[in-house]
This record gives structure tokens, sequence and C-alpha cells, in this order.
């Protein structure tokens, strides 16, 4: 026999830890090589001269200089380019 009276449980109450995802560094702004330009799901922005591309899609910088972000191509993709300084 129950001890208790049978109760609703909930299907909420989870939730998953923030990835930080985004631009981290701007169009203009200087970087040094190594640095953090965008992390992402996926190829949102694609990578152009002097950035490199992670396993997990995140964009680096290959060098020193300004980041540069263009529209171009058949498929109007967003690329990001490090320009030297």
């Amino acid at each position: 026999m129950a001890h208790k009276k049978a109760a609703g449980s909930s299907r909420n109450g989870r939730d998953s830890n923030p990835k930080m995802l985004g631009v981290k560094i701007f169009g203009g702004q200087t970087i040094v090589a190594g640095n953090i330009i965008v992390r992402q799901r996926g190829t949102e922005f694609h990578a152009g001269e002097g950035v490199g591309m992670g396993r997990d899609h995140t964009l680096f910088a290959l060098n020193d200089g300004v980041v540069k972000f263009a529209t171009k191509g058949k498929f109007n993709r967003r690329y990001v380019m490090v320009e030297s300084a």
C-alpha cells in the first residue's frame, strides 16, 4: 500500500549551459595571430585569407592584422579575412 498520495511530475526543469558563440573580434579591429574571431556551429562564416578554421568551425587569425568581413561568391557567403596591418 502506498504511503504517499501519487503526485504529478513536471517535464520541465532542464537547461543546457551557455556555449558563448558569436563574433569575438569585429571588422576593423586589430588582431594577433591565434586569436579567435568567430565561434560558431557550422560554417555561418567562412575562412578567408589569413584565417584558419578549427575542428568545431571556430575561425582564428593565422597572422597579425586587421579583421575584415565580406560577402562574396555565387552563394553570397560571408567570409572573414585578416589583412596585414
